[in-house]
């Protein structure tokens, strides 16, 4: 593969990765000179009325606090305007006075501290401004956040199975970060921009008239040319973010399978993929950099060639038709100034479109239907025993693609009902439907004789314990992740449920035993370690109802064996449901049930079975395998 083939191919494996990746933007529209933020949504908002009007909610607990950091806001603009303006009288009266006389040195000394004691006010609210406005941000972010945790905890499963781990937490962080930015700076920069834009261009216009024409002739001139750098500097930006998004997405892929790469000695060509999207990068963020950093000098150019034409028209008005030295002066502070609020206005614009943005698809999440809620009649079974009937069940993920079809089943208090079949036939659909984390479409589930849709879910979901193939452990100690499937149990039975998944030998070898801190998801166990606690958590529960979903298929076979006398023990009493590759785990069961394309094809004992020599006959002597 040439080159540029090899470079398509990088960038079709990695550029989705750009869309979270950081981004450096330089002055502009795009953001403040040299700031770092990560990328977060791009482009206007879709309904931008109402999702101001939904942020605006967020702050309405602080309201008095916004009003206060308005109110300091003013105090600094207009200390900052007064003391700009006050160099014409300290000109015209103390240091070059208008009728020829001496200046005075003690007057001056006076007047200056008037200014210092003006600007000082003008520090100090907008020392006050900035500590209110981000106590209110935080305080907004935090009921935000909050109400955004909440609201995940009612989706149902099915969101989670549609919407990527990665999309999900940007909403916590890029989103929501980019929110507090707006909070907490940008919409105080855009109102004392705005009022500081205003409060010059009346005192330009109360000072002279005609040098304050020859500003605003300038200001179309200045915005079109910085129109036209942010343009194209917008573009390479977006460029730039993509490169390194493949980038990062590169690396991270490189680290997380280092030992796959060294097995099959990869190392040279990881270097040579590197090489071309690092170059790609680099390219990039030279194009991105210049017409980024171009903005500054454009716009300070204009400012320049500004300030000359009215200094050269401000000196003739002074001899010709007799403008004060002092109006002068400040007139060309002001022509400075004029300038600086107005791109800091341009700039914050992108930010307050990118954070309103954000602000959707935090607002998209929230407005996601939650998991339906309970019947009217729904009832509480207490205690509950474990009859599981499916009649005549049918379901599908989606309307048109039919996942299980016409499937019945019972299954008895202590009994063992095992599910076999080719990946993709709806074994872990089943349990999925057993624990109400889809509702079917035709058909009923019933438990104790009572359909599950007339049972609450949390009634439900406290009676069944599921082991799954994926283990996941909480940061804690090995304690308290056995506890999160009773969080009353005491600690002899947690020890009892750890003896029972064959987890108590290893764990006593910890260096702390039960209080041995777990985190990054038990990183310091094995994966059959991780796997006896996860089987242990479902021992402590009381749940007559029990899935395992390939539990035992991260443990090695002397492992297994152990597990399997504490399982007998675990199912004595209980209602459990195995989904399993590795048959010999489910030779004991009183019904297997072997799937094909969402039918049961066949059922019966394990002697049953293999009598009959049909499919599960085949996948248990090695005639077939399980896809």
């Amino acid at each position: 593969m040439d080159m540029e083939k090899r470079r398509q191919s990088l960038k079709r494996r990695y550029g989705n990765r750009a869309a979270s990746a950081p981004v450096r933007r330089g002055p502009g529209p795009g953001g403040p000179g040299g700031a770092r933020r990560m990328g977060g949504p791009k482009g206007m908002p879709k309904n931008t009325k109402q999702t101001v009007s939904r942020l605006m909610h967020y702050l309405d607990a602080d309201k008095g606090k916004m009003i206060l950091a308005v109110f300091c806001v003013i105090i600094n603009t207009l200390a900052t305007l007064a003391g700009s303006y006050m160099l014409r009288p300290i000109i015209n009266t103390y240091i070059a006075p208008t009728d020829g006389s001496r200046g005075d040195a003690a007057g001056l000394a006076g007047a200056l501290l008037v200014m210092a004691a003006i600007y000082l006010a003008g520090v100090l609210a907008n020392y006050f401004q900035a500590k209110i406005m981000l106590t209110v941000a935080q305080n907004a972010l935090q009921r935000l956040r909050d109400d955004l945790f909440t609201k995940l905890q009612t989706l149902p499963v099915r969101y989670y199975d549609t919407n990527s781990n990665g999309d999900i937490m940007s909403r916590f962080t890029n989103d929501v970060d980019t929110i507090g930015n707006m909070l907490s700076s940008t919409l105080v920069q855009l109102f004392s921009g705005a009022l500081s834009l205003v409060g010059t261009l009346l005192l330009m216009l109360y000072t002279n008239i005609y040098l304050t024409a020859v500003t605003l002739v300038m200001i179309p001139l200045m915005m079109k040319a910085g129109g036209a750098v942010a343009g194209r500097s917008q573009k390479f930006f977006s460029a730039q973010q993509y490169s390194l998004g493949a980038l990062n997405g590169y690396v991270e892929e490189m680290i997380t399978g280092q030992k796959v790469v060294k097995v099959f000695c990869h190392e040279d060509v990881a270097e040579e993929e590197f090489h071309i999207l690092n170059e790609e990068l680099r390219e990039n963020q030279i194009r991105a950099q210049f017409f980024g950093g171009v903005m500054g000098p454009v716009m300070n150019n204009l400012s320049q060639v500004n300030y000359a034409l009215t200094a050269c028209i401000g000196g003739l008005l002074c001899v010709l038709k007799g403008f004060d030295v002092g109006g002068l002066t400040v007139f060309l502070n002001f022509s400075r100034q004029f300038s600086r609020p107005i791109n800091e206005i341009s700039m914050q614009i992108s930010n307050v479109f990118s954070a309103l943005a954000g602000a959707e698809r935090v607002f998209r999440v929230m407005d996601e239907e939650p998991e339906p809620a309970d019947a009217p009649d729904a009832r509480v079974l207490e205690p509950m025993e474990g009859h599981v009937i499916l009649d005549h069940v049918t379901f599908g993920y989606v309307p048109e693609k039919t996942i299980l079809k016409d499937v019945s089943l019972y299954a008895k208090p202590g009994q063992k009902i095992a599910f076999v079949g080719s990946t993709g036939a709806g074994k872990t659909t089943i349990t999925n439907l057993i624990n109400r984390f889809y509702d079917i479409q035709s058909g009923t589930i019933t438990i104790d004789g009572v359909d599950i849709k007339k049972i609450s879910r949390e009634n439900l979901r406290k009676n069944i314990a599921m082991v799954l193939q994926d283990t996941h452990l909480f940061t804690g100690t090995v304690r308290e992740n056995i506890r999160y499937g009773r969080l009353d149990a005491t600690d002899e039975e947690v020890i009892q449920a750890a003896k029972t998944a064959s987890a108590h030998s290893f764990i006593m070898r910890l260096p702390k035993g039960y209080d041995t801190m777990l985190e990054g998801d038990g990183a310091n166990l094995s994966q059959g370690q991780r796997q006896l606690l996860n089987i242990a958590r479902a021992a402590i529960s009381k749940a007559p109802i029990l899935i395992l979903d390939e539990a035992t298929s991260s443990v090695d076979t002397r492992t297994e064996k152990h597990i399997e006398h504490g399982m007998d023990r675990l199912m004595a009493d209980r209602t459990t449901f195995v989904i399993a590759h590795r048959l010999s785990t489910v030779r004991n069961a009183n019904a297997i049930m072997v799937l094909e394309n969402g039918q049961i094809i066949e059922r019966g004992d394990h002697d049953d079975l293999v009598a009959q020599k049909g499919r599960y006959y085949q996948l248990y002597t090695g005639l077939s395998e399980l896809d």
